[in-house]
């Protein structure tokens, strides 16, 4: 495939759970537009959703470590607007000590989900 090839395929879905929202089988992970690659192009990164939402993906990856924080609104920005076409995941509660990137915990207490929803 090379150029603006434009795609005809029919993305998959399936149902979460018994009772759960349909979402595409394939979901789009949004960690790397935010951090743990390199450097990141936001603008790119939005195009880059906005290209699965226009194509049938439903499901987007995101966690609070992932910049930390920075990807969550990276994401809110993406689907402001479209957001009733998105079953968003979001991870919370893991513990990243920048000073040491290889480092993970868990809180032991408990947490909400709200800051993260705020975010996106």
């Amino acid at each position: 495939m090379t150029g603006n090839t434009t795609l005809n395929a029919t993305v998959s879905t399936r149902q979460l759970g018994n009772h759960g929202p349909k979402v595409s089988a394939i979901g789009l992970g949004c960690m790397g537009m935010s951090d743990f690659y390199g450097a990141h192009d936001d603008a790119a990164s939005i195009r880059t959703i906005h290209h699965a939402l226009d194509r049938g993906i439903t499901l987007l990856d995101t966690a609070d470590i992932y910049g930390p924080h920075t990807n969550e609104v990276l994401v809110g920005r993406a689907i402001a607007g479209r957001r009733d076409q998105v079953v968003l995941a979001t991870k919370f509660g893991i513990v990243r000590d920048l000073s040491r990137p290889a480092a993970r915990g868990a809180m032991a207490a408990p947490i909400t989900c709200a800051p993260a929803a705020r975010r996106a």
